[in-house]
């Protein structure tokens, strides 16, 4: 397969290029780091180096590509609130510019080009199966690429092409090292890139891991808002 990975310079993207190459498959692997590029390239992996939320950059680097048969849009950041009344209007501003507007930008470069067969991942996250402290700017850009995917399934598969929603729970990578609270049921990368390979395989439309803590999630976020919010309240007091 030919296969295109955005934010591939660390983390889950990474690890899922080196997978992906390992078996065999032509990838690409997007991301701003011109050293981390190099060291994909030294692996074998083709490297586009592009700022995912600048819209000139993506449509130049993404427009001419041919005959992709997976598309992983990965790039994200992370930041969570500190001071609630002191809410910080541009970090939440890049977030949502990274993790959201940046992911439709890279669909209108290469969406265009996708023919009937192929298939574009989402990288999501089960945060946005519910509210959590702190996480006003994260939870919301992950809860617009959930109705994004979903929406995206409806219209593209009169076109015939896939569409999956990757919704993980804590995996160890650069950036949920810098989280300074508990993270349950935290897996491995290359775990995460395992389960997350085998699923887009099967195509998949909702790949969520690891599945006690993403049920767990999933089962509060059905509850009550009030049930919910005393929960999270109590959680927070301790």
């Amino acid at each position: 397969m030919k296969i295109l990975i955005t934010g591939a310079t660390s983390g889950i993207g990474k690890q899922l290029a080196m997978d992906y190459v390992a078996a065999g498959h032509r990838v690409i692997g997007c991301g701003r780091n011109q050293q981390a590029l190099a060291e994909l390239a030294s692996m074998g992996i083709e490297s586009l180096g592009f700022d995912a939320g600048d819209y000139e950059q993506v449509l130049a680097s993404l427009g001419n590509l041919e005959d992709l048969d997976l598309a992983i849009l990965n790039a994200g950041t992370c930041e969570y609130v500190n001071h609630p009344r002191q809410f910080d209007g541009k970090m939440l501003e890049r977030v949502m510019q990274t993790n959201v507007i940046g992911v439709g930008y890279c669909l209108e470069a290469l969406l265009p080009r996708m023919e009937r067969g192929s298939r574009v991942a989402l990288m999501g996250s089960i945060a946005s199966a519910l509210p959590l402290p702190r996480a006003e700017a994260y939870g919301a850009s992950k809860a617009a690429i959930e109705y994004l995917a979903k929406t995206l399934a409806l219209d593209l598969r009169p076109h015939g092409i896939g569409v999956s929603l990757i919704r993980p729970g804590f995996v160890r990578t650069p950036l949920t090292d810098k989280n300074d609270f508990a993270m349950p049921m935290r897996v491995e990368v290359s775990e995460a890139s395992r389960i997350i390979r085998r699923e887009l395989a099967k195509g998949v439309e909702e790949i969520h891991f690891p599945k006690g803590f993403t049920r767990l999630l999933k089962l509060l976020g059905s509850l009550p808002d009030r049930a919910w919010q005393q929960i999270a309240l109590k959680g927070l007091k301790r």
